[in-house]
């Protein structure tokens, strides 16, 4: 859920329940109607999570992602989990979120948006 200062998501949203077993998803995909990328939600373990801008920084296309990788389709700049550059052309960084974990609950802070 979206408030003025940034997303709500609930940690359980990376459970998956299967046959007994239990694990989480790497990540998630946030889409709002207020944001004009969505947002890419990585779990690294309970207490740490990488919010990261879907937009390249080489051109602005909307990223993909593959498993610990986000890709541009346009030109193929690569980026990692944490949002660090891996392959060009892009020269910069994504812009990431602070994500703050209270109990289940996870908080994006959008404000520098």
């Amino acid at each position: 859920k979206l408030d003025t200062d940034g997303l709500y998501l609930n940690s359980g949203e990376f459970r998956i329940n299967s046959k007994g077993n239990e694990s989480y998803r790497p990540f998630i995909i946030v889409r709002n109607e207020a944001l004009q990328y969505p947002i890419c939600v990585y779990r690294v373990s309970d207490s740490e999570y990488h919010a990261l801008w879907m937009q390249c920084t080489h051109q602005g296309g909307e990223l993909q992602v593959s498993g610990n990788l986000l890709h541009c389709p346009a030109h193929g700049s690569e980026f990692s989990n944490k949002g660090r550059i891996s392959n060009g052309p892009a020269d910069r960084d994504l812009r990431t979120f602070p994500v703050t974990v209270m109990q289940d609950e996870l908080f994006i802070d959008l404000r520098k948006v």
